[in-house]
């Protein structure tokens, strides 16, 4: 910045000591021409009309190099309130001795202003709204007379004073209309035989002839009257189920004389139990050409239904108790009143308004970006502060016209604009001055305009003329081999940047070095959006910094619930914590997916979420919707720690039934939580019985059949042993008698 002024104080000091003397210097068109300033095609200084300060030091820089300061011409925007009637105020207490006419009756203020714009400088107002008491109200009551609604018509026949009581509550000035419709008269929507026409309805019902709509009673105040006249209307009949109330709304709309409409809260009640027809159903019975917009009334009735198709207007009401239709009506109309929202007419081209509205207590909301207040009271009070700003020279400098109005209300603000294009000094030059190289320019502002074909500061140059090595030199930045950075040409020495297509875009500096489109990006955005691009560099928006101005320096987003700058475990960096112990994750690094307590602490909504079981199963979406559940089919599905670039913890649980869960939980790049859970559970096999039986009496039986055979080997050794005890008797036995013999012979 220093470098820049430095070279603006020279350029302008130069300048300056040598015309200081012929004329005005006109600085207001830094801001209002494409924000550039030429002077003689020689020197060109650009400014971005967000830097206001720059304006003040080039003005400074030239009273400093010898300019006086009625050589400077530096004009301003301005404003001038043309009408300003006061908002009534009344209170509800207040006595009414007479009843203000509705053009008496002021809910904003001020009614007419007009704004001087300069480029990039805003204008601002203060518009003030109040509910005035006791405002007028216009309702007119439109209503189908098919034959279906032959009961509705007797309960409206008393309508009028009953409404006339309830409105009295509201406003005294209240008046009411009516008016009928059935169908467009032509076939196939209504029978066209001559009987039909003169008695739609069947049988001994006595109808009245079809029509598309009448106009039967214009608006009054006199309820009685209403009551009679409506006690007069008959039922009549169509062919089709649609009936033709969009013809009879579109009438009741533009025919605003025979109505009988004021500039005054007005509402339509508009009563059917039928479909409607729209627009190009019109085919049916040839009818092509669309609704032009305009009042068809002869004697109170539409003549043109056999003309125009149906526009397409919102539907009406179903309804069977119409007084309470009615009041239903009015009282939806007194909630949307209570809402103000200001709206804005088209703007002209390179116009914007911003909006900052002060509500009640003098409380400031940003709905609707300023434009919005909420639960105004009858006597309520708000201001709306509006900016209005212009960059540019709109229209070549014509007046313009933009309306502001609350929506709902008929009143509004009407601004007519004035833009401030050129400088006084502009009317007073002289064309073929001598100061311009024997008459080839015009001399306005100090400087010279040059004709076609020349330039230079006094137009000495002629634009055909062959660039010479000289002058070639003076247009290459620190003696390189581009001319004008390759963004411009030579023309006497000095260099005249390229224009870009897009106007906003400029090459600009000594050697057309430096534009204001090649700086950084970020969300494909300039410099992010939040600040400017001078000489390929960004220059940054309070609050923000970085190459792009995409790092937010507002730690607000960083502040834990306890207070504390990411709960004391990282840093702010851009708005986003950066925590410096890898264990915590979050927004505010509130998070330790891998501590201990974090697989029993989400058990029970993990449990209920993925299997629809455990203690939270009830109250599931209200207390467990705060992460996002993925189901794998196994625990191989189930993230590892080296597969993610975050910290995933592994939780093995166990339910009610002994059966178990597997799952992990783990704090993604995005700041979300991601539980995977295996979409199985892995209970305890219970016992086969079959096997276990089969066993046992397998076991019984090799049992018995062991039993018995050590039994009988039992039994097979004992015998053998006896048997051997036995013939070892025996053998003693013979040897006994053998011994017995021989000592007897």
């Amino acid at each position: 910045m220093d470098l820049k002024l430095l070279l603006i104080s020279t350029l302008l000091g130069v300048f300056c000591y040598s015309s200081a003397q012929k004329g005005k210097i006109s600085l207001s068109n830094v801001l209002v021409k494409q924000d550039q300033l030429t002077y003689s095609g020689n020197i060109s200084i650009l400014l971005s009309d967000r830097t206001e300060h720059d304006v003040i030091a080039l003005m400074l820089a030239c009273i400093k190099r010898g300019c006086a300061d009625a050589m400077i011409e530096n004009p301003r925007g301005g404003q001038r309130i043309l009408k300003n009637k006061m908002v009534t105020n009344r209170s509800k207490g207040e006595e009414r001795r007479e009843k203000l006419r509705p053009e008496d009756i002021t809910q904003i203020q001020p009614q007419k202003l007009s704004l001087t714009l300069r480029s990039g400088e805003p204008q601002s107002f203060d518009l003030k709204f109040k509910r005035a008491e006791d405002y007028p109200i216009d309702l007119y009551y439109l209503m189908d007379l098919s034959y279906s609604m032959k009961d509705d018509l007797e309960n409206v026949k008393n309508l009028g004073t009953s409404l006339m009581l309830e409105m009295s509550k509201i406003t005294s000035d209240f008046r009411i209309g009516f008016g009928s419709f059935v169908e467009k008269t032509v076939m196939p929507y209504i029978s066209t035989t001559p009987a039909k026409l003169l008695n739609p309805c069947t049988g001994d019902q006595n109808c009245t002839s079809p029509f598309s709509y009448k106009n039967v009673l214009k608006l009054t105040n006199d309820g009685q009257k209403f009551n009679t006249l409506v006690g007069q209307q008959h039922i009549s009949g169509n062919l089709d189920s649609p009936e033709g109330g969009f013809d009879a709304i579109m009438q009741v709309a533009v025919c605003g004389e025979q109505i009988g409409w004021r500039n005054v809260t007005r509402l339509l009640v508009f009563s059917t139990d039928a479909g409607f027809h729209f627009a190009g159903d019109g085919k049916l019975g040839g009818i092509v050409l669309p609704n032009d917009g305009k009042c068809h009334l002869e004697n109170n009735v539409y003549t043109m239904s056999h003309y125009y198709v149906s526009s397409s207007t919102p539907a009406g009401l179903f309804l069977k108790d119409i007084i309470t239709l009615v009041l239903l009506s009015l009282c939806f109309w007194q909630s949307l009143s209570s809402e103000v929202i200001l709206e804005n007419s088209k703007l002209p081209e390179g116009v914007s308004i911003a909006y900052t509205s002060r509500c009640k207590n003098g409380v400031v909301s940003e709905g609707e970006n300023g434009r919005k207040c909420s639960n105004i009271s009858i006597g309520d009070e708000v201001t709306f502060s509006i900016s209005v700003t212009a960059k540019g020279c709109p229209k070549q400098g014509k007046s313009e016209t933009i309306k502001i109005k609350p929506l709902g209300f008929t009143e509004e603000v009407e601004i007519t604009l004035h833009f401030i294009c050129e400088c006084e000094c502009h009317k007073d030059g002289v064309k073929n001055s001598n100061l311009c190289h024997f008459g080839n320019g015009t001399y306005e502002c100090g400087a010279c305009k040059c004709n076609e074909g020349r330039v230079g500061r006094q137009c000495e140059c002629s634009s055909n003329e062959v660039a010479t090595e000289d002058m070639d030199r003076t247009c290459r930045k620190d003696n390189g081999t581009d001319i004008c950075s390759n963004n411009g040409d030579c023309v006497c020495g000095t260099c005249e940047c390229k224009k870009r297509d897009n106007p906003e875009e400029r090459y600009s500096g000594q050697y057309c070095e430096c534009d204001n489109f090649n700086c950084d990006r970020s969300g494909n955005k300039l410099c992010g959006g939040h600040g400017r691009c001078e000489c390929r560099v960004c220059i940054c928006d309070p609050m923000w910094t970085g190459s792009a101005c995409d790092c937010s320096l507002d730690t607000s987003t960083c502040l834990a619930s306890n207070k504390q700058i990411c709960n004391g475990r990282g840093k702010c960096e851009c708005g986003t914590c950066k925590c410096t112990d890898a264990k915590f994750q979050g927004p505010t690094c509130e998070t330790c997916p891998t501590c201990p307590g974090v697989c029993a602490e989400h058990k029970e909504c993990v449990q209920c979420r993925a299997f629809g079981t455990g203690e939270k199963k009830d109250v599931c979406e209200q207390k467990c919707n705060d992460f996002k559940l993925i189901k794998v089919k196994d625990r191989d599905k189930l993230p590892q720690p080296n597969d993610a670039s975050y910290p995933v913890m592994h939780c093995k649980e166990r339910d009610a039934n002994d059966c178990w869960f597997y799952y992990t939980y783990a704090v993604n790049n995005n700041t979300e939580t991601e539980v995977h859970v295996v979409d199985t559970l892995d209970c305890p096999a219970g016992p086969d019985i079959i096997p276990i039986v089969a066993g046992v009496v397998a076991g019984i039986v090799l049992i018995g059949l062991a039993l018995l055979l050590i039994w009988k080997l039992l039994m097979i050794i004992h015998d053998r042993r006896e048997f051997a005890k036995f013939e070892k008797e025996k053998m003693n036995a013979k040897w006994d008698t053998v011994s017995v013999w021989s000592s007897k012979k």
